[in-house]
């Protein structure tokens, strides 16, 4: 069976408990998702189930990947993504939706981080920086980075200027404190990996 769904993070609003508490959350698309193709592991040598998540038209899609989606007989979609798990349940074609989740939930969700860019060591790293007055000429500059004469060279995995964030990050153990069927919404406690309009992975959570 499929263990969770394709979404995008529409961004955070706050929303009050029952007791008057305000939760802090973060609002997903997620689904509707319809399975593509299934792996088996006689075949492939794993199970999982390929789901696809918004609906394309077909001048938008490249000729191998238009050609996928009508060998199984499924609309064109935007996006697809594999779930690991039995899928002699699943049927070709199927549709899963948001209500899959249920309040109460533990979750794990996967995005890309915000790209920040080329940045300093200042940003990136955290560096404290040197003194901003007096003349130091050493304000925001990473400092010396070899080691002399042996060995003679950078070292590798130094901490140095760099392109900053758009990398794959996974928040475990995030819990669903709202289910919007009619939407397809979920409301996450808390802040997931992104930008708005990001694309997001939503999973049971594997550690709960």
């Amino acid at each position: 069976m499929v263990n969770g769904l394709i979404g995008i993070k529409i961004g955070m609003t706050q929303i009050f408990a029952a007791d008057g508490r305000i939760i802090p959350v973060t609002v997903v698309e997620a689904g509707p998702c319809r399975a593509v193709t299934k792996k088996t592991t006689a075949r492939d040598g794993y199970d999982a189930v390929q789901l696809s998540f918004k609906e394309a038209k077909e001048k938008h899609l490249t000729k191998p990947v238009l050609g996928h989606f009508k060998k199984n007989g499924v609309p064109p979609a935007r996006h697809m993504t594999e779930f690991k798990g039995d899928a002699g349940s699943v049927t070709v074609g199927q549709e899963f939706f948001v209500d899959m989740f249920k309040e109460g939930d533990m979750i794990d969700v996967s995005g890309a981080t915000k790209g920040k860019g080329f940045q300093g060591v200042v940003k990136r790293h955290k560096f404290a920086g040197g003194p901003a007055t007096h003349g130091s000429m050493f304000h925001r500059a990473p400092g010396s980075i070899g080691s002399s004469a042996y060995p003679s060279r950078v070292r590798k995995n130094k901490r140095m200027p760099g392109h900053m964030g758009n990398k794959k990050r996974t928040v475990q153990n995030l819990e669903i404190v709202g289910v919007r069927k009619e939407d397809n919404l979920l409301f996450i406690r808390g802040a997931v990996p992104g930008s708005k309009g990001s694309l997001v992975i939503v999973k049971k959570a594997v550690k709960s």
